[in-house]
């Protein structure tokens, strides 16, 4: 306490200050009873008595004041004041002058008493300290005090110095008699500014100048004299809370201001204004307080904001908690319990700062909070006073001068009429959190980050009154099992915000200040503790995790997070000492899980991003949709902020518990189908795979489907989005696929590779086993939703809309939709789904709707089938009794598919590629490269093989399509285009069968003389000439005549017609009874047949050999030629002589 100077300045008035007084004040010495000429005096050699120090104060009271004589002078019995004594002051006191002065000048305010005893007590108070008899009774009870405190020791005797030394150090005297009579004189003095010595010297231009009351003799009531103190004080925090120091107050004043207010600290009644401010409050909020050691003080600071609390005590209560910020020794309590703390904590050797701000409450706090955050020993007591403190500066704003004045102006337009229990404050940080048309000042915010960081209220959430009221229902019901002012109560109550248990109130005052937290990493403890050395280490933190410097916003979080998730760097492994310590990682991964729920708690991104905000997502308020609007327009968004948010994403790849509403979306189905997955420390991409590949399980809700899909879209953005993606195919992209960054191109560029090593035959892959392996993952998962493939979706937005305006994107419904209104599409989708198509029946592991209808199916019958080869294996299985009806219906569809196009049956291909250049090329040169033929090719080629000119593999896929389509008309698109309208004119009935056998074409046959479009009868009578060619693609007729072929026609190959023109020689042969359904159909075939002759001729000679060929009267017509050639040959020879022997009859003449 000895920094603010000699006691000379400060505090008693000795026999020097007593000249100066008196030519201040203009006062002789006074005459009368009250003044004797030689008063007696207490000598050192006296022995000590009951209850020495009132008697020694009470001595030397006495032979101050009074005249020589046997009973002692008694202010009681001077006759001003006995009125006023009788009034006011009990009976048992009247014989202690000290008493009688002490309840004479604690009256209350509304209580006068007599002008003539208010100047003898003034009087009687100025001779008192003045006079050197004190000296010696000090002398005498802190005999040993005296002999302990050095700097009281040496004081010059006899000149008044040694008692001021004794107050100036009171709070280290253990000795009780000599601090019982030190604490008496005590309140004397401070009864009244003008016997504290020096403070009138340094102060008297300063209460002029404030107008703080006057220095005249007059005035001399002592509750006036208490104002001047106290207007003096507002004026010294006024003046800090002011830009322009109109009239500021002198340094020396400053100082004796705060000496004053220091030494005042230990007993709220040497304050004189608090103490008649607060009297009725105290009793009704402290009553059993003791007075002593600032308790008084702390239990009203305690009760500020009590709706009882009268608005003076309020106003003077504040007051002296703007004067503690201001110096914290002006608070008893935490000056005591820190004293130590901060010496060993070396808090007030910082050379390059001014003394005035290492006295700063917040000084102290942040100094003192960095040694407890680095895990230094500070004394628990001095951490209670802290806490109190902390408390106190976020409960009410205006105990911070710079909040004061520099948000003075957000204060007046948003936060009037919020002051009490930390409101104002939050107000503040609330707009500061908010967007640029809201959003405070700089200065300002520089400010509330100031104070939050003195206030530190991340390491105990009951530090914010504000918050500890709004959330103590969630606290107890969700963070119930976490201690008391744990600072992972803060934590606990992030994990839950925005769910069931989080309430509005609590959430607000929770983001507020969260948003304040996030720009300091030391204002989270837990963080701070495990990662101070890596911080160190790794970001290159040393100076600044000292209390002098402040922390660029979220620098130090940012490098960390950058560390922990950095394993791979351009192909290569990572030194293991670049890397974070495993506790660390956990804190930053549990940060990072809490703060991606707001993008203002990650400040580099707002920061970044605050233009894009604005203009792309300024209508994006919900939870979380702040960040997804910006990776939607991940191409839109500057550099800067691309960047932050390519940062974060990627981040999230790796880590998607980081996106914490997508995971509480999901709980259901992490829970059923990826608790394994989800149950590791490290997620390396693994948990968003299984959510993908669950993506249409039961237990999958709307939303979590919705965040899952957003992901994927996101991913396709950029090919380093998807965790396992870039961590398997990095060095392939880099080698195969230079500069490209979209996924989606990158899939296809790799898929590109792969294909063509795999048609080459080549010696070996240049895509590696792992990347093929992932690769195979994503085109799976690109197929399941058409967005997910811009090449397709961008072309086909318009048809999306028009033609499938309520179909689902998900399970590929939206492709599906596409595909069967392929005829209604425009032409650059029609394009696009084509070759889709064609890369589907290649791969049929990408057709999502094919595997996933048939899934069960695929187990039953294909579990040996290459994965190629799934489609061929199911349309073998198709009429299975075991084959399940909608797998069977899926089917259906991608045969009629493969039918339009032999591009997309690539067995056909593959078979014919020989016969399709020599027998269709004419169709091949009118073609399109991406629109289908509608059927035409292979039209061609059943017409060929009813000549029978396919090569024999070639042929045999064609007998297995004409099998197909014999039984389902929709398998043949030729017949469907150019009959639809005959189907519906003449075979309703068929057509709606929900099983075609085969019924929709024999209609057709029988009603081949209905038929009036010349198209659709041409195809029936192609359909007619290939059921001669074999008997198998005409079902009917096969179903009716199954056992006499198995009778009479055993032995003979199918094909070439061979077991057609056996059942017509057994037909003819009367020896031989057919079944009549097979009797009538083999007539009616015949019937058909001649017609289709007749109607049908020959168009050239191969076409005659080929009827002839495939007639059942084959052995007949060959037999008639043969004879007709032969009977010619006959004629011809015969005639040949004739001729002959006439021309030699000629030669001869």
């Amino acid at each position: 306490m000895a920094a603010y100077g000699r006691p000379q300045l400060l505090l008693l008035l000795p026999c020097v200050c007593l000249c100066g007084f008196g030519s201040v004040l203009g006062l002789k010495a006074p005459s009368g009873p009250a003044e004797p000429p030689n008063p007696p005096v207490l000598r050192a050699a006296d022995p000590p008595v009951k209850d020495a120090p009132a008697a020694a104060a009470a001595a030397a009271a006495a032979g101050a004041s009074q005249p020589r004589r046997a009973t002692g002078w008694k202010l009681s019995e001077e006759e001003a004041c006995r009125e006023d004594l009788t009034r006011l002051c009990p009976k048992h006191t009247w014989t202690n002058n000290l008493a009688v002065l002490e309840c004479l000048q604690d009256r209350r305010e509304e209580t006068d008493i007599a002008p003539d005893c208010n100047h003898l007590l003034w009087n009687y108070k100025l001779n008192l300290t003045t006079d050197p008899k004190f000296e010696s009774v000090a002398m005498e009870v802190c005999k040993s005090t005296i002999a302990e405190i050095k700097e009281c020791n040496e004081e010059e005797r006899g000149r008044g110095y040694l008692v001021s030394c004794l107050v100036d150090h009171r709070g280290n005297i253990s000795e009780y008699q000599c601090n019982q009579y030190i604490t008496k004189m005590t309140s004397i003095i401070f009864s009244d500014y003008r016997l504290i010595c020096g403070f009138m010297d340094k102060c008297k231009e300063d209460i002029n100048n404030m107008r703080c009351g006057s220095i005249n003799v007059g005035h001399k009531d002592v509750h006036s004299q208490g104002e001047v103190i106290a207007c003096l004080e507002k004026a010294l925090v006024r003046e800090a809370e002011q830009q322009d120091h109109v009239r500021p107050i002198k340094e020396e004043c400053q100082k004796a201001i705060l000496r004053v207010a220091e030494l005042s600290s230990d007993d709220f009644h040497l304050d004189r204004h608090l103490y008649f401010s607060c009297r009725d409050d105290r009793e009704r909020f402290c009553q059993n307080t003791q007075a002593g050691e600032g308790k008084v003080y702390k239990c009203l600071f305690n009760h500020k904001f009590e709706e009882a609390m009268s608005e003076k005590c309020r106003d003077a209560l504040t007051t002296r908690q703007k004067l503690i910020s201001q110096d914290y020794k002006v608070s008893y309590s935490l000056a005591k319990a820190c004293k130590l703390d901060l010496r060993k904590q070396r808090c007030s050797l910082d050379t390059n700062l001014p003394r005035a701000r290492e006295a700063r409450l917040s000084y102290l706090l942040l100094c003192l909070e960095a040694a407890v955050h680095r895990g230094r020993p500070v004394s628990g007591e001095c951490q209670g006073e802290m806490l109190d403190y902390r408390r106190m500066l976020m409960e009410d704003f205006s105990l911070s001068p710079e909040i004061v004045l520099h948000c003075r102006t957000e204060i007046e337009a948003h936060c009037s009429g919020l002051h009490r229990k930390g409101r104002t404050l939050h107000c503040l940080m609330r707009i500061g959190r908010g967007d640029r048309s809201t959003a405070v000042d700089s200065v300002c915010q520089s400010a509330l980050q100031t104070l939050i960081q003195s206030a530190d209220p991340g390491a105990d959430y009951r530090i914010d009154r504000a918050l500890n009221e709004a959330c103590e229902s969630v606290i107890q019901t969700a963070c119930k099992h976490i201690r008391t002012g744990d600072p992972m109560i803060l934590s606990c109550l992030m994990e839950h915000l925005y769910t069931e248990k989080m309430v509005e109130d609590c959430e607000h005052r929770l983001l507020e200040l969260q948003y304040f937290i996030s720009r300091d990493w030391k204002l989270d403890p837990i963080l701070y503790k495990k990662c101070q050395g890596d911080a160190a280490r790794l970001c290159h933190t040393h100076g600044w995790n000292e209390t002098s410097e402040l922390m660029p916003p979220g620098a130090v979080f940012s490098c960390l997070y950058r560390h922990a998730y950095r394993t791979e760097e351009q192909g290569r492994r990572v030194n293991p000492a670049e890397q974070l310590s495993r506790d660390c990682k956990v804190e930053v991964q549990r940060i990072l899980h809490q703060r991606a729920l707001d993008v203002k708690l990650d400040p580099e991104l707002q920061k970044r991003c605050m233009t894009d905000l604005g203009k792309w997502c300024s209508e994006k308020t919900d939870t979380g949709q702040e960040l997804e609007c910006l990776q939607d327009h991940l191409e839109d968004l500057v550099s800067a902020c691309r960047d932050v948010v390519g940062n974060l994403t990627e981040l999230e790849s790796e880590d998607i518990q980081i996106d914490a509403l997508l995971i509480r979306a999901c709980e259901p189905v992490i829970q059923a189908h990826c608790h394994d997955v989800a149950d590791n420390q490290i997620d390396t991409g693994d948990l968003m795979e299984c959510l993908v590949q669950n993506k249409h399980q039961k237990e999958m809700n709307d939303k979590c489907s919705v965040g899952v899909t957003h992901f994927q879209l996101v991913q396709m953005k950029d090919f380093r989005f998807s965790y396992k993606f870039k961590m398997s195919c990095k060095e392939d992209v880099l080698r195969l696929c230079p500069n490209i960054k979209k996924k989606v191109d990158v899939v296809i560029c790799l898929s590109t590779t792969v294909r063509n090593d795999t048609l080459q035959d080549a010696r070996e892959q240049r895509v590696s086993l792992k990347c093929r392996k992932q690769l195979r993952v994503e085109e799976l998962e690109m197929s399941e939703d058409i967005r997910l493939e811009p090449e397709l979706y961008d072309p086909c937005k318009s048809d999306i809309s028009r033609l499938c305006p309520n179909v689902n994107f998900g399970n590929a419904q939206m492709i599906e939709c596409l595909k069967e209104q392929k005829k209604q599409l425009s032409q650059r989708c029609h394009q696009r789904i084509f070759r889709l198509q064609e890369v589907e029946m290649t791969d049929p592991e990408l057709d999502y709707q094919l595997m996933r209808v048939c899934k069960q199916m695929i187990k039953r019958f294909c579990t040996e089938a290459d994965a190629r080869n799934v489609l061929q294996c199911l349309k073998q299985n198709k009429n299975s009794e075991l084959m399940d009806p909608k797998c069977k219906q899926m089917i259906t569809k991608r045969q009629i598919t493969q039918n339009t196009d032999y591009r997309l049956n690539p067995v056909l291909r593959k078979a014919c590629r020989a016969d399709i250049p020599k027998f269709c090329q004419s169709i091949l040169n009118k073609a399109n490269e991406d629109s289908e033929l509608e059927g035409q090719v292979i039209a061609c080629l059943k017409l060929k093989y009813a000549d029978q000119r396919l090569s024999p593999d070639c042929e045999d896929q064609i007998r297995v399509i004409l099998q197909e389509s014999a039984l389902d008309y929709r398998l043949d698109p030729q017949l469907q285009m150019h009959c639809s309208d005959e189907i519906s004119r003449l075979c309703v009935e068929e057509a709606a069968a929900q099983e075609q056998t085969g019924q929709v074409e024999e209609c057709l046959k029988v009603n081949l003389l209905k038929i009036k479009q010349e198209a659709c009868k041409k195809e029936v009578l192609n359909m007619l000439k290939e059921s001669k060619a074999d008997i198998f693609v005409d079902p009917v007729l096969h179903t009716a005549c199954a056992l006499d072929l198995k009778h009479h026609c055993a032995a003979i190959t199918p094909g070439r017609g061979r077991q057609m023109s056996c059942l017509m020689e057994a037909l003819q042969d009367k020896r031989v009874r057919l079944q009549p359904e097979c009797k009538k159909r083999l007539q009616d075939r015949i019937d058909m047949w001649s017609y289709a002759a007749k109607v049908a001729p020959a168009e050239g000679f191969s076409d005659l050999a080929v009827q002839v060929m495939t007639s059942p009267s084959k052995n007949y017509i060959l037999f008639m030629i043969a004879l007709s050639v032969c009977v010619l040959f006959l004629v011809g020879l015969l005639c040949g002589r004739i001729t002959k022997r006439v021309t030699r009859e000629l030669k001869d003449r």
